[in-house]
């Protein structure tokens, strides 16, 4: 049986994409083999990186301006690599902190010697907001801000961009990113692991300013340059190719679905259907500033701390499964990326009302 899944990530994937990978398992395109087994250099992989590469650029409206690279090693993978190709040792960096991946990427950095200017900081409610964009301390002769528009642990969103000036804008889109229209250019670098709403854990996209490259420190690992990876196709050493041809099926998939206008449609409805049942409860809470709440990752507890293990095994029971909340701050959490249906949605707040009746 399917089940609903509300995990963080490794999240749910289509199932329409489920269905063609296993179609094609043993034999992807007439080639008798799986598309694990051929080369990454021969003309069927490379001719799928192509029209995946031209699908994600016609679904962002990306720039000519601007390279995509299909990486490996997951977005803390790039906590490394942006200081490495944007910095000199010892160059200063604006970062905003709200919450544990921000301030992971902040650590990162000053271990590479960034001499970092943590230019906001909502610890004082506990990273349940984001700074007013008035707020931010950005240093003009930083080499980048880097920010985090969504935190999936603490389930907060930037409702906005910031304005960086003339300052190259890097954004952590790991959880956000194909979720709703973006403006490309208004960012110098993006990268998003994309075991959210792109594929499997793995692969890491980075969509990066051309402008920005050739800017990498001599000791930069080869595989974390932007420069060689991009000169070599995201191909200097062999890439993660199923997750690469999940990822092709999941652009087609969006395209099939209306694209990145119908994605923030669905998600936007999907967040509203639960904020409000929760909203509406005197039993659970949500505990982040309404301007700034996540339409991809919604925390929540109940008044009775004491009965979250039984609503656990009730809801998995039910078919509604990872609804744990991060083991670092615990409570309940939902995660609603694109393949997420309404209907899991729908499922879970019956669910919610029903248990909140028994138990209320």
């Amino acid at each position: 049986m399917r089940v609903f899944n509300f995990s963080a990530g490794p999240a749910a994937l289509p199932l329409e994409v489920l269905e063609q990978a296993r179609a094609e398992l043993t034999d992807w395109g007439g080639s008798g083999m799986s598309v694990m087994e051929v080369s990454h250099r021969g003309h069927a992989f490379t001719e799928l990186a192509e029209q995946s590469e031209a699908r994600l650029r016609s679904l962002l409206a990306i720039p000519s301006t601007y390279r995509v690279l299909f990486l490996q090693g997951g977005a803390s993978a790039q906590f490394a690599a942006v200081p490495l190709n944007l910095t000199a040792h010892g160059a200063a960096a604006d970062y905003l902190n709200t919450g544990t991946w921000s301030g992971k990427a902040i650590e990162e950095a000053r271990r590479l010697g960034v001499a970092v200017n943590v230019a906001a900081d909502e610890a004082g409610s506990r990273y349940t907001t984001v700074p007013a964009p008035g707020a931010l301390r950005l240093n003009p002769a930083a080499a980048y801000v880097h920010y985090t528009p969504n935190e999936t642990i603490g389930g907060v969103e930037f409702p906005y961009v910031p304005d960086t000036g003339a300052v190259p804008l890097v954004a952590d889109m790991s959880s956000t990113l194909l979720s709703r229209p973006i403006e490309v250019s208004r960012f110098g670098l993006i990268y998003a692991g994309a075991q959210k709403n792109i594929g499997p854990s793995g692969l890491c996209l980075v969509i990066v300013h051309e402008g920005l490259l050739a800017r990498a420190r001599p000791e930069t690992p080869s595989v974390l340059d932007y420069t060689r990876m991009a000169a070599h196709g995201s191909m200097l050493n062999t890439p993660p190719t199923f997750a690469w041809y999940i990822a092709s099926l999941v652009f087609q998939w969006i395209e099939s679905h209306g694209g990145l206008a119908a994605m923030a449609a669905r998600n936007r409805a999907k967040a509203e259907l639960l904020y409000g049942a929760i909203d509406g409860s005197g039993f659970y809470r949500n505990p982040v500033e309404r301007s700034c709440r996540s339409w991809m990752n919604v925390p929540f507890m109940l008044e009775r701390a004491e009965l979250e293990p039984l609503l656990l095994r009730e809801a998995a029971a039910a078919g509604l499964t990872h609804l744990e909340g991060h083991r670092s701050v615990g409570g309940l959490r939902a995660s609603l990326y694109n393949a997420v249906p309404l209907a899991a949605v729908e499922a879970l707040v019956a669910f919610l009302r029903e248990f909140e009746r028994r138990h209320g």
